[in-house]
């Protein structure tokens, strides 16, 4: 994995700019951060329900959360040890009247007044699975479970290629039982994302990818996923990068072991989860189809509902 932070490809950047010069993104005055249009807006609601209805006969239980979990459950998931460069903590005042004027005279002076902030019980959420493995805390029926979650996601990688995000959303669906119930979970995802692709007249593929694990040991870890193949990402071509636009992953019995789910047999469960993200999933059927969706084929706006 590349460093976020670098710039991006002339042409995604080209692309980034045409999109705010259509108004379809709306930059808020950080890099990775914007608005979107009523347009916009309606191709990612379109791809959302794209993915709902692609899994619907699985009789997932739907589940929504918001965008912000308990810092305990980034903190048992071990997510700051992989992942400290993308955690987004929420600070907030705690402090006397004498604390606030300190404040109020740092910020008009121009000087850091978020200095005397103290961190909350709560985090922002860097998947949008995360707050289903407490949820599913405890022994499991003996089909296991499956669940549907959206959510705003964040990872603090500001950069200005419009498909590296800030925060953006994932449609995911997460399952937990044996090995061999999350393997058949994530396989029958893949073939349904190279089918979505080909429905939605998109070129793409799945490849072994590894997440961007943090420093030296992180590097291990890395090796060690796409060895095994415990990630997979649908890739798509977007002003000439293979972007992500999905990921199927499975993480044997790390999130069973650290939140205390079990299957019917008492034994330690496994997990895996599919994620679409929705942007990226936008920002591609603009680049392969213009920057007017209601000039696309009618095959696609028909199946987006755009």
């Amino acid at each position: 994995m590349g460093d976020a932070r670098r710039s991006p490809p002339a042409a995604l950047e080209a692309f980034g700019a045409a999109l705010v010069a259509d108004g379809l993104l709306v930059p808020m005055g950080v890099p990775g951060l914007y608005g979107g249009s009523a347009a916009l807006e309606a191709v990612i609601d379109g791809v959302d329900r794209l993915v709902l209805r692609a899994g619907a006969t699985d009789g997932a239980e739907g589940l929504r959360f918001p965008p912000t979990i308990p810092r305990r459950v980034l903190e048992r998931s071990d997510y700051l040890r992989s992942f400290p460069h993308l955690t987004g903590t929420v600070y907030g005042f705690s402090g006397n009247e004498a604390e606030h004027a300190a404040l109020l005279e740092r910020l008009d002076h121009g000087e850091d007044w978020w200095a005397g902030l103290d961190a909350t019980d709560v985090v922002l959420t860097p998947a949008a699975c995360y707050p289903v493995y407490p949820a599913l805390a405890g022994m499991l029926p003996r089909e296991g479970r499956l669940i549907d979650v959206c959510s705003h996601v964040f990872r603090r990688e500001p950069s200005r290629d419009p498909t590296r995000l800030q925060s953006f959303r994932m449609h995911e669906q997460v399952r937990a039982g044996t090995p061999e119930q999350c393997l058949a979970h994530r396989d029958r995802w893949i073939a349904r994302g190279l089918a979505l692709l080909r429905a939605l007249e998109l070129p793409g593929d799945v490849r072994p990818a590894n997440d961007p694990f943090f420093g030296r040991a992180g590097r291990m870890l890395a090796s060690n996923q796409r060895e095994l193949e415990l990630k997979l990402e649908l890739v798509v071509p977007i002003g000439g990068s293979a972007t992500a636009c999905a990921s199927f992953n499975y993480h044997q019995d790390h999130f069973g072991a650290a939140f205390g789910i079990r299957t019917a047999h008492g034994e330690v469960a496994h997990t895996a989860c599919i994620g679409f993200g929705l942007e990226r999933m936008a920002l591609a059927l603009l680049w392969h189809h213009g920057r007017r969706p209601d000039r696309w084929p009618l095959t696609i706006r028909e199946l987006i509902g755009t």
